[in-house]
């Protein structure tokens, strides 16, 4: 059997590390702002091409599949997730289509498809006015408004009565959120499944329970959720129908949902394992790699098989307040509390923490490994509160609030690279 040529688009070096340990022969493409030096020991072929750049990547991949013939394309990173499919289905290869990770990168799109088919109804809107925004909040209390497409809470802001409608709709502008949706608030326990395809059947590998503080960007997981039967029956089935109406055939899928008083409704899904180290607290508690699993389809690997909880763990992510930080402590502390599986503080002095605006501001993370989710949960937070990040807030008038654009820039992505550069949010001029 010869050895699998593969493409992975993007992702940090220990995902393409994963894919070399497994002896293929890797092609990476990679953004030259994300470019990271050691990844080139375990690749054939390092091409630093921007792989958002839709027409310059597709004629690059396509030279190179004649020249010599890929077997499949990857990406563990949301910002690829629609190229892949694009290039997927150029090339011919077996995988999902532009049609399925359109869908679940569009939300109004997924959210249409979902409310057609009957699955979990959701009332929304697309890039309403100021007045139906107002007559939406009217009707259902409260709301949630955030961009079409993106991840990590970007742009996200909860409307919580009628009163709040105009003030949303002032950041919105300022916030430079043009392409927006508006759906009914949600009340009740977050949850995401964690789920694998393999020739569209379906497997059902994990619930994480999630947990936000109210607002919404997420603070902390646990896997497994702490659920009862009848809701885990109810969870599992709405997200198996979720991904056949998308067409899903192969990978993981991370569809994220809150279990309301009326049942189990989606949030948004995507075409890949969950973020927030949330493919480490599956590891450690099912014993199942979702990010190695994806690559093993190379091989026309079997489907994966549901394996029971060990336990259970968590995640506790780091904030402080937002300005300058000029000390951290007690990690060394944390690191030896018990439980404590990993320990990883993102800042030092002399960094800027700003107020928690999406996933990307949070310091840091804690995860700790229990005999059950609740004791999981309890010593994550507490070998977490150990770590002190002390900041000095920034001297002079506050700085005004980044907007979605310069935000994106920061992280070198556009929400849709098919749209057209006048109308691309955050596109680099």
């Amino acid at each position: 059997m010869s050895t699998p040529r593969v493409l992975v688009l993007g992702g940090k070096a220990g995902i393409v590390r994963k894919a070399a340990a497994l002896g293929y022969e890797l092609v990476h493409v990679q953004k030259p702002s994300a470019f990271d030096p050691s990844v080139v020991a375990h690749c054939a072929q390092v091409l630093l091409v921007d792989y958002q750049d839709v027409s310059t990547v597709t004629a690059v991949v396509r030279a190179l599949h004649e020249q010599r013939p890929i077997a499949r394309v990857f990406t563990q990173t949301e910002a690829a997730q629609v190229v892949a499919g694009h290039l997927t289905e150029t090339l011919g290869l077996p995988g999902n289509t532009t049609r399925t990770t359109r869908l679940l990168h569009d939300k109004p799109a997924l959210r249409a498809l979902l409310n057609e088919r009957g699955i979990g109804p959701v009332a929304t809107l697309t890039r309403p006015t100021l007045d139906e925004l107002r007559d939406f909040v009217k009707t259902h209390g409260a709301a949630v408004l955030k961009p079409t497409m993106g991840s990590g809470s970007l742009g996200v802001r909860m409307i919580h009565s009628p009163d709040g409608t105009d003030a949303a709709w002032a950041w919105r502008e300022e916030f430079g959120l043009t392409d927006f949706m508006v759906e009914q608030l949600l009340v009740g326990q977050e949850l995401s499944v964690e789920t694998f395809s393999t020739g569209g059947a379906h497997t059902v590998v994990a619930v994480t329970g999630k947990e936000t503080g109210g607002g919404v960007v997420e603070l902390g997981h646990v896997v497994p959720a702490p659920l009862a039967e009848d809701e885990l029956t109810a969870v599992h089935g709405i997200v198996l129908d979720l991904l056949d109406a998308v067409g899903l055939q192969d990978g993981p899928a991370h569809t994220e949902l809150i279990l309301t008083a009326d049942g189990p409704r989606v949030v948004e899904s995507h075409s890949r394992r969950g973020g927030d180290r949330i493919n480490d607290l599956v590891r450690l508690v099912h014993g199942v790699d979702l990010e190695e699993a994806t690559y093993r389809l190379a091989e026309d690997a079997a489907p994966l098989r549901a394996v029971p909880a060990d336990g259970a763990a968590a995640i506790r992510f780091l904030v402080a307040a937002p300005g300058v930080v000029t000390s951290v402590t007690g990690v060394a502390d944390a690191e030896s509390a018990p439980g404590v599986a990993d320990v990883d503080v993102q800042v030092e002095a002399g960094d800027t923490v700003h107020e928690l605006r999406w996933s990307e501001d949070r310091c840091g993370y804690v995860v700790a490994h229990a005999a059950d989710a609740a004791t999981a949960v309890r010593l994550a937070a507490e070998a977490a509160a150990r770590i002190v990040i002390t900041t000095e807030p920034t001297a002079g008038a506050a700085a005004p609030e980044a907007t979605l654009g310069e935000l994106l820039d920061e992280v070198d992505e556009v929400l849709d690279p098919f749209a057209a550069p006048e109308h691309v949010q955050g596109v680099r001029q």
